[in-house]
């Protein structure tokens, strides 16, 4: 596995780690369906929560949460709206963030709750 791929992984299993501790049910991690994906899929309060982790070494060109363009944002809707459809829920939806930045064992992790609404197609 390239190395990229190794700490995207333990990235976000820190970030599942972080928001069982915050008290979500983690529904979902790496949920496919065709060429969709959705990173988080979780819940809390009734509310289902979609996130998009984005693990970093350093901040040094750019803030991980910088790399959901619009494109991306567009994938993730489409791929909650498909999860959705296929679970048949009903609840609200949020989209979040979690960056994840440093090295396996000092992770800092941001959560950046409603980070997005999704775009009107």
């Amino acid at each position: 596995m390239a190395t990229h791929n190794t700490l995207g992984k333990k990235g976000e299993d820190a970030a599942v780690a972080y928001l069982e501790g915050k008290g979500y049910t983690l529904r979902h991690r790496n949920w496919r369906k065709n060429h969709l994906e959705l990173d988080i899929v979780a819940e809390k309060d009734g509310e289902l929560v979609v996130a998009e982790v984005k693990t970093r070494t350093n901040d040094q060109y750019k803030e991980p949460q910088e790399a959901v363009d619009w494109q991306k944002i567009r994938r993730i809707v489409i791929a909650a709206d498909a999860y959705i459809k296929h679970f048949g829920i009903d609840n609200p939806v949020r989209f979040d963030i979690i960056t994840v930045m440093g090295k396996e064992g000092d992770f800092r992790i941001d959560h950046i709750e409603n980070a997005f609404y999704p775009p009107l197609f």
